[in-house]
């Protein structure tokens, strides 16, 4: 059975989402890496300092040592120099090593003691914020305990569920797009049936046609309703008849205007009014030799005939189109003679 600063710890652990040790640690291990810092810091200072600044030709002078121009052994100071530094940084790094552990040890046990802990009798007592509204289950009672295979069932009811549920709204949505269609296609019925309910029977004033201006679609075109009016001789200019008699008053003109081009197509139609120029008809062959070159790389056999891209014409419909054109030729001949 775990013991009471076994259930202490991991109720901190729980509570502050890290050991309290962890907490000790990072805090030592900052501290070292400041010592190292401290101790680098120190030792590249000595290293590039004059030797003699330090006290080292004094010494080189008593132990009377090869001397050059100025009376010193150089070279000698300097190694001398930082061997010394060397060996003496290396303590001191030992020292605040040894101070920090010991120091910092102390403050462990003083945080673990009087800091991160639970006074005793509480642990059982503390309930902490993500277990609220939590209810334990009673082990003496008859219900049945919740295994691994019933909660996977239970997320597979979940997961059915939610795709049932989102079936059920693109139906819903599918549905009142249908419902929105309907509705426009019922309402312009609905309102002629009561236009003519409300309307007297012997008298109708809104004519045969009038069905084709109450659409959706011939309101979008600004195309106003024909509206009953109070006095049979009256009459009343839609835009539908304005535009209808606008256009056949254009008629004739359109008319003339055909009469008078077609006499220009026929002159036009010839082969021999079109002259191609030389510049024209070099242009036209490197264009066919061209096509011609890619046609064969594509594998398309071409003979010594013109190649002609679009649909092939069968010969009954050329026949047709024949014929129509010597109808509308006729029709043109009727016309002069009619003139």
């Amino acid at each position: 059975m775990a013991s009471t600063r076994q259930i202490e710890s991991s109720l901190l652990t729980e509570h502050l989402r890290y050991t309290p040790l962890t907490l000790l640690d990072d805090i030592i291990n900052t501290i070292n890496e400041l010592v190292s810092r401290a101790v680098d810091a120190a030792e590249q200072g000595l290293l590039a300092a004059d030797p003699a600044n330090l006290g080292f030709d004094q010494r080189a002078r008593a132990e009377k040592r090869l001397v050059d121009r100025d009376g010193v052994d150089t070279e000698w100071m300097r190694e001398e120099a930082r061997r010394e530094i060397e060996e003496g940084v290396h303590q001191l790094e030992t020292l605040l090593e040894s101070n920090v552990d010991k120091n910092f040890d102390k403050l462990e046990i003083y945080v673990l003691r009087n800091v991160l802990c639970v006074e005793g009798g509480l642990v059982d007592w503390v309930r902490l914020g993500h277990y609220e509204d939590i209810t334990i289950p009673d082990p003496n009672s008859t219900s049945p305990v919740p295994t691994p295979e019933s909660i996977q069932q239970l997320r597979r009811k979940v997961q059915e569920t939610r795709k049932l549920h989102a079936a059920l709204e693109k139906t819903a949505k599918r549905n009142e797009a249908t419902l929105s269609q309907l509705r426009s296609l019922i309402n312009p019925s609905s309102a002629v049936v009561k236009a003519e309910q409300h309307s007297s029977p012997s008298r109708d004033t809104t004519g045969t046609f009038s069905f084709l201006t109450n659409t959706p679609s011939a309101q979008s075109l600004g195309i106003a309703p024909i509206t009953s009016s109070a006095s049979p001789s009256k009459t009343i200019s839609t835009p539908l008849e304005t535009n209808t008699s606008f256009t056949l008053t254009q008629l004739p003109a359109l008319k003339a205007l055909l009469n008078d081009l077609r006499p220009k197509l026929a002159e036009l139609g010839g082969d021999a009014a079109v002259k191609e120029s030389e510049q024209a008809k070099e242009r036209r062959i490197y264009i066919e030799n061209q096509t011609r070159k890619v046609l064969e790389k594509r594998g398309v056999e071409i003979g010594d005939e013109a190649v002609e891209m679009g649909r092939r014409v069968p010969p009954e419909e050329l026949a047709a189109l024949e014929g129509i054109v010597e109808g509308m030729g006729g029709s043109a001949e009727r016309d002069k003679m009619e003139e």
